[in-house]
């Protein structure tokens, strides 16, 4: 029986391993420079701190070069700015990260117009989302939307013609991951309900994969679920008792074909597309 569980899980730790050790036998022929990632930290957030150290950390693991920018929570946004457009410049930098959240004084909307949309690897710039919209390759596409579609492609699950319902329309997660997901090629039939969606369950019960992106620990239960469906957990959060996805524990186990664990699904894949963005970037810089 542990077998059969221990199969049914799409494991995101291993597959995001492959990736990497994809990206950095590619970085290994580069000889005249390396991708360089920089990483803008403002403020104090434990939480910010311990994802920006493990993003450097994966850099240093397949030869990309990284740095993290600290900055005090008091800066102004006119200071930021600044200093963003100091990294558009900087014909060595290939990728640029501001770590969200920002101080309350700060627009993210701004910053991140700000920065130049060609190092935008984390895909959150107006005209990478305007390129996933009229499917032009040469943009970036968000990390964790774009670890979805990997992860389920590396898997070998086939979404031509599947349907497709996201939990969550953040402009992080559900709206870019549901314009990938339309986009010919993939083929997926793409619904996306959200707190204002009446009657949930009649919508989520007949998902042939089901995406769960709300941030709410244990609130999707097996009765939510079509037998057999896929569940892509997004959500992460921790509490006094460990780590939790959106999707209840225990819940998924006898319905799902197939789901991804919290930890260890969707999280490593959105940290290796963060590098596969920065090689990227690097690549077409140099073309």
């Amino acid at each position: 029986m542990g077998q059969i569980m221990k199969e049914k899980k799409l494991d995101g730790k291993k597959t995001a391993a492959e990736i990497l050790a994809k990206i950095k036998k590619e970085v290994a022929t580069f000889s005249f420079r390396k991708p360089k990632l920089s990483c803008i930290l403002v403020g104090n957030d434990p939480a910010s701190h311990t994802y920006v150290r493990m993003k450097k950390r994966r850099c240093e693991e397949v030869g990309i070069l990284s740095e993290i920018i600290e900055l005090d929570e008091t800066i102004s946004e006119k200071e930021l700015l600044a200093l963003v457009e100091k990294q558009n410049k900087d014909p060595h930098v290939d990728g640029i990260l501001v770590q969200q959240p920002l101080p309350s004084h700060i627009s993210p909307q701004k910053i991140i117009a700000a920065v130049d949309p060609s190092k935008d690897v984390d895909g959150f710039h107006p005209v990478n989302a305007g390129k996933i919209l009229t499917e032009d390759s040469t943009g970036f596409v968000p990390c964790t939307p774009l670890g979805i579609f990997v992860l389920l492609h590396e898997n070998n699950i086939d979404l031509a013609g599947k349907h497709i319902v996201i939990m969550g329309r953040s402009a992080i997660v559900g709206k870019p991951l549901a314009a990938l997901l339309l986009q010919k090629g993939i083929d997926a039939t793409v619904s996306v309900v959200h707190s204002k969606t009446k009657n949930v369950s009649d919508i989520t019960e007949k998902a042939d994969i089901l995406v769960v992106a709300i941030g709410k620990p244990h609130s999707v239960s097996s009765d939510m679920i079509k037998k057999g469906a896929i569940v892509i957990d997004v959500g992460i959060t921790r509490t006094d008792t460990g780590l939790f996805g959106d999707v209840a524990p225990g819940e998924i186990d006898e319905k799902a074909a197939q789901y991804t664990p919290v930890p260890g699904g969707v999280g490593p894949m959105t940290v290796a597309m963060l590098l596969f963005n920065t090689l990227k970037s690097f690549k077409m810089r140099i073309a």
